[in-house]
C-alpha cells in the first residue's frame, strides 16, 4: 500500500473496530503458532511475523505480512501483503501481493486474522519449490503506482503448489 493511498483509507466502522478489538484480545490469549503480532498503536494495521514451519522449504525463515483492514471489516477481506523481501513462492510475487483465495472471491466475514496467517502458512508449507510465479515481472511491472493487490483479478488456477 503506497503512502497515497493510506492516507485515502477511511476509519474503521464501530463494527470493525469491536471486531479487531475482541481479535486482537482473542490473539493475546491464543496465538497461532508460527505467528507474532508487532505492536502498534494502530488498529486498522497489522504487521505480523511469519515464521516458517518446520521440516518445509521455509523452516528457520521469518517474514512481515501487512495487514490493512478497510472500513467495513469483515464485511470486505483485509488486504494483505508480504513486506520485502517476500518469500520465493509460485503464488507469492516479488512486491509481497499473494495470489491465495480468501484473500479475494472466496473471503468469508466468518474468517479472522488467525485463519488468513494459517492459511498463508499451509500455502507456504505445502510448496515443493522455492520460485515466483511465471508471470512476476510482468505484474510487478503493472503494480508500480501502488497498485493494490485487491485491484488484481487473480485466476485461481493451481492448488497443487
Amino acid at each position: 500500500m503506497t503512502a497515497s493511498s493510506t492516507t485515502s483509507r477511511k476509519a474503521l466502522s464501530k463494527i470493525a473496530s469491536n471486531r479487531l478489538q475482541k481479535e486482537l484480545v482473542e490473539w493475546q490469549v491464543n496465538p497461532p503458532s508460527g505467528f507474532k503480532h508487532k505492536v502498534t498503536d494502530n488498529l486498522q494495521r497489522w504487521v505480523i511475523e511469519v515464521n516458517g514451519a518446520p521440516g518445509t522449504l521455509y523452516a528457520n525463515e521469518t517474514y512481515q505480512l501487512q495487514v490493512d483492514f478497510p472500513e467495513h471489516y469483515p464485511m470486505e477481506a483485509p488486504q494483505v501483503i508480504f513486506l520485502p523481501p517476500a518469500p520465493l513462492h509460485p503464488h507469492i510475487y516479488s512486491n509481497g501481493h499473494i495470489c491465495l483465495d480468501i484473500l479475494y472471491d472466496s473471503w468469508s466475514p466468518a474468517m479472522t486474522v488467525s485463519s488468513i496467517c494459517i492459511s498463508i502458512l499451509s500455502m507456504l508449507s505445502s510448496s515443493t519449490v522455492k520460485q515466483r510465479p511465471d508471470d512476476n515481472d510482468g505484474y510487478v511491472k503493472k503494480c508500480k503506482n501502488g497498485r493494490s493487490p485487491k485491484e488484481t483479478r487473480w485466476w485461481f488456477h493451481d492448488d497443487k503448489v
